[in-house]
């Protein structure tokens, strides 16, 4: 198992008019400078924060299923199929981009958000009707598994099924708790810290703590199964509860990715 833990320091960075939005991104676009440029077909992550209410203007997007998560506050969303929406703390906007369509982002003052770029096989993407839906927090359901707190976003337990290999949750570890998710062989999770502290390793190892990495809040811990199922275990530290939001995906895919 191999497991790499990035500071914010290791991430890019951008931002949208004279900085009402700042954004980290684990997973940056080409040439802004993030370490990691994508995990198999997570092709994208930006953690957004607003400074006052602001809209980014309509833009295009095509092939790429794109998902932004309100981690609290206000995102509106308008766009050339028609739709005028809004969703708060907890809920997902999701557009499957297909053959192209414009839309246009508001965040309302102190809102943060994450934007998600999942990459399908985008020659077969491009040829399909755009879409999108949204959710609010009470659509997804959630689980209580020893204490920690499972909210499922995407994958067969989750209102949202993508055409990429995936599966999200947000998960809430209390203070000086474990939480074990398995990662089957040839594929990886990759988690952003959203807050508190704590360290991964494999559960399975004689000594775990020898290979654990610690990280805290804003890092980006990204963990890869080569030939084996391997049991990662996410543990908080003694005094804080530690949340995460993980993603599931395949560290190689049998189609051609995107050359950033």
């Amino acid at each position: 198992m191999e497991l790499s833990v990035y500071t914010r320091e290791e991430q890019a960075k951008g931002h949208f008019g004279d900085g009402e939005i700042t954004e980290n991104k684990p997973i940056g676009f080409p040439r802004e400078g993030s370490v990691v440029t994508r995990v198999g077909p997570l092709f994208y992550w930006a953690w957004a924060k607003s400074e006052k209410t602001f809209e980014i203007p309509l833009h295009p997007h095509s092939g790429f299923e794109i998902l932004s998560y309100v981690l609290q506050g206000r995102i509106g969303h308008r766009d050339t199929l028609g739709n005028l929406q809004e969703v708060t703390t907890g809920g997902v906007q999701i557009m499957q981009t297909g053959s192209g369509a414009y839309h246009a982002e508001e965040l309302n003052k102190d809102t943060e958000m994450f934007q998600i770029w999942f990459e399908p096989h985008l020659a077969k993407a491009t040829k399909r009707p755009p879409t999108y839906h949204q959710y609010n927090h009470e659509d997804f359901p959630v689980e209580t598994v020893g204490g920690t707190v499972v909210k499922h976003i995407v994958g067969q337990e989750a209102p949202i099924q993508l055409v990429t290999d995936s599966l999200m949750s947000d998960i809430t570890i209390p203070a000086g708790q474990s939480y074990s998710q398995k990662l089957p062989a040839g594929y990886s999770h990759a988690a952003v810290v959203v807050a508190g502290q704590g360290r991964a390793f494999n559960s399975e190892e004689d000594q775990p703590s020898a290979s654990a990495k610690s990280f805290r809040t804003g890092d980006f811990v990204v963990t890869a199964a080569e030939n084996d199922d391997v049991i990662v275990a996410y543990e908080a530290d003694a005094d804080t509860s530690l949340r995460l939001v993980l993603i599931q995906v395949p560290t190689e895919v049998d189609y051609p990715l995107y050359r950033k």
